[in-house]
């Protein structure tokens, strides 16, 4: 309904357009050919012509309306703050209004040269056409990105600040482009408040970009298992939330003595505490609070590695990644988990952190070999020995491993057939887990796959949301039912894609929520221009702020070889001598050109 309503006042807007025309002594057919009249509406005003190709743009064109209004009620004598408070929000309205208004006379804009008022020269015009131009880059060309769990160290690690290229597999025209500039999907300095209207909704298009998404490319993409979030408890997927709180229940029914009823009824029994809002939420003590639906461009971004393209078979055997019956080869960077036999406490005891988690108390140690606070334990206690849970790269466990009381490191690896709760397709028919997960084939846009009662959990979420809208997906006895229809076959609508962490065992990643679909893809990361530690994660050498300046990177908060840094999947190469080189020959061309303006104008002057 918002969309029509919205070609309603567009198209209200032209026909107000046409007796403006009319008043200024052109042609009122003008205003009913779309660009070409805003081309002939800033020609009037003055203002240079391409501002009309704003108005192509989504989102953005809705600003540039507003600029119009104001011009336009400028140039036909309405310069009161009223009527250009109601030409900047409600431009379509407000031509109507001035078409029909008598005493409205084009005037022009030629008194506002000098502008009268200094907050609008010097404030606001800069203001808007700075947020303007800056939607248009973030919208279609480089977003600002912050790497914000330890899902691909040591690749990109957290607190890498980086720009992402929108281009690289083509920028998405914005769904919902009524939206607060500059925010994702909260308003800034709130948790829970939206920052979109969904009163306009476009359908998905994507502009060419410069190539397509292969095996080991890096990308970012909005997070499809964010399609729904439980607002006051976004970092852990909504449907996972249910799986846990379902699978509570069903413990706490064992532990009581009492036999276990089917599973639906515990994962509906979860699914009606989850939607009670006053209800408490036993994992944070909170009020379970309002669930939303966000479109594709409002869902989370998360980076991870594409390990599988669509029309490949993945698999996963002991930890080691497999593409059509192929190993891989694991990226050098790549972290697991390690159980460490130490004959002493080298790593010290268990400890709680300020965020709650658990940590070892040899916090030097630990941060000497950049091995993440957060991320570690103690697996076991023998007499004589002691087993710690390391989360680490490979390089990193074989200097564990020559460290003196050290026994022996061992890459932990959850055997084949055992079922993890959490992952993908959370169904007992299917005992996967991180390290032993799949076959499975990707699906591929064309690819017509056999879909039975066995499979269906596979691509449920495929088939009921993410390929062609929303159906309904569901089981009869031995039949499959697609919107009420037995189907045996399926064709895929679009590409898919398998993306997984390089922090094998700390990444919520396709093997936890299944595949991405290509109309999620939004770029690939290009450039770290900055990055840091956190004290969470580096207790010793990321704390002090001041105090890092002068030191190292090992020592000290700041990650100063990763600063100035081109990104080619997850491998860094530092381009700081040729940015320092241009920052300083753009200073000295910039400072000869001055010179020699000060020198023309001094001979001037003396002729």
């Amino acid at each position: 309904m918002g969309n029509y309503i919205f070609l309603l006042l567009v198209l209200a807007s032209f026909f107000g357009l046409s007796k403006l025309f009319t008043k200024a002594g052109l042609e009122s057919w003008k205003a009913f050919v779309p660009i070409y009249n805003f081309y002939v509406l800033a020609k009037l005003l003055g203002k240079p012509w391409w501002w009309c190709l704003i108005m192509i743009v989504p989102g953005v064109n809705i600003i540039m309306y507003g600029v119009f209004g104001f011009n336009v009620a400028r140039a036909f004598n309405k310069p009161s703050n009223q009527d250009l408070l109601f030409a900047s929000i409600l431009p379509y309205i407000f031509f109507v209004k001035l078409g029909f208004d008598d005493t409205a006379k084009f005037v022009g804009l030629d008194k506002f040269k000098i502008e009268p008022s200094k907050m609008i020269k010097n404030w606001i015009d800069p203001i808007v056409f700075a947020v303007i131009a800056a939607s248009i880059i973030r919208g279609y060309f480089i977003e600002a990105f912050t790497i914000p769990t330890s899902s691909l160290e040591k690749s990109l690690m957290v607190g890498d600040f980086l720009f992402v290229n929108k281009f690289a597999y083509g920028p998405k025209i914005p769904q919902t482009p009524l939206a607060f500039p500059f925010a994702h999907h909260t308003m800034p300095l709130s948790e829970t408040k939206k920052s979109y209207l969904e009163w306009i909704k476009l359908p998905y298009f994507r502009l060419p970009g410069f190539g397509t998404v292969k095996n080991e490319n890096i990308v970012v993409f909005n997070y499809p298992d964010g399609d729904t979030v439980l607002v006051n408890m976004q970092d852990m997927s909504y449907y996972g939330i249910i799986r846990y709180f379902a699978q509570g229940m069903e413990n706490e029914e064992i532990r009581a003595g009492r036999a276990p009823k089917p599973k639906e009824y515990y994962k509906r029994m979860a699914y009606e505490l989850i939607q009670n809002e006053d209800a408490i939420n036993p994992l944070n003590g909170k009020k379970m609070g309002k669930i939303y639906a966000r479109p594709v461009d409002k869902r989370e971004h998360y980076v991870k590695r594409c390990v599988g393209i669509a029309g490949d078979k993945f698999e996963v055997r002991d930890a080691e990644v497999f593409i059509n019956e192929t190993k891989q080869a694991t990226p050098e960077k790549a972290q697991h988990n390690y159980f460490v036999k130490c004959s002493s406490h080298l790593f010290g005891e268990e400890k709680e952190l300020p965020s709650g988690r658990i940590t070892l108390s040899n916090e030097t140690l630990l941060d000497k070999l950049d091995i993440y606070a957060s991320e570690v334990g103690i697996e076991a206690y023998s007499k004589d020995t002691i087993v710690y849970n390391l989360n680490m790269p490979a390089s990193v466990a074989q200097e564990v491993k020559e460290m003196p009381g050290v026994v022996s490191v061992t890459k932990k690896i959850i055997p084949a057939g055992t079922r993890e709760l959490s992952i993908f397709p959370h169904n007992n028919a299917y005992a996967w887990n991180n390290d032993n997960f799949g076959p499975l084939l990707i699906p591929k846009k064309g690819l017509t796959l056999p879909i039975d009662t066995h499979n269906i959990c596979l691509y449920e979420k495929i088939l009921n949301t993410y390929d062609d809208g929303i159906h309904q997906v569901g089981i009869s006895g031995a039949q499959v039912l697609y919107d009420g229809k037995p189907i045996t076959n399926y064709t895929f609508k679009q590409d898919y894609y398998f993306m997984m962490g390089d922090n094998r065992h700390n990444s919520a990643d396709s093997r936890s929520w299944g595949m991405v679909p290509y109309d999620h893809v939004v770029g690939s990361p290009f450039f770290v221009w900055f990055s840091m530690k956190y004290a969470d994660n580096n207790p010793v050498s990321g704390k002090s702020v001041l105090g890092s300046l002068f030191k190292n990177s090992k020592d000290g908060k700041f990650r100063w070889e990763r600063f100035l840094c081109y990104v080619d999947d997850g491998n860094l190469h530092s381009i700081k001598i040729p940015f320092i080189l241009a920052v300083i020959l753009i200073w000295g061309f910039n400072k000869w050109n001055n010179r020699r303006k000060l020198k023309l104008q001094k001979n001037q002057s003396t002729k």
